[in-house]
């Protein structure tokens, strides 16, 4: 039977290889360290594209989804403070 100072130093050597399994497993982090290069060009210039293609780009599901559901208001018009609810 352990009493409870046996208890208590085998979590803390429980605690112990937990430190040193994770210590090993990721690297070290540098204070100083940055990223490669710097994405925020990258992203204008994807967000100048995207703004480029305009209305033209947008999906045909998306499409006859907003048509779908304008013929549905049409069949059932009780439905529109519904939907208008959902929006």
């Amino acid at each position: 039977m352990m009493n409870n100072g046996d208890h208590e130093s085998g979590i803390g050597d429980q605690d112990e290889q937990i430190k040193q399994m994770l210590r090993e497993a990721l690297p070290p982090l540098d204070a100083n360290a940055e990223a490669g290069r710097d994405l925020w060009p990258a992203m204008l210039r994807r967000m100048d594209e995207q703004n480029e293609r305009g209305a033209g780009s947008v999906p045909w599901f998306d499409w006859a989804l907003a048509g779908g559901l304008v013929a549905f208001a049409a069949i059932a018009p009780r439905t529109i403070p519904v939907i208008l609810y959902y929006l």
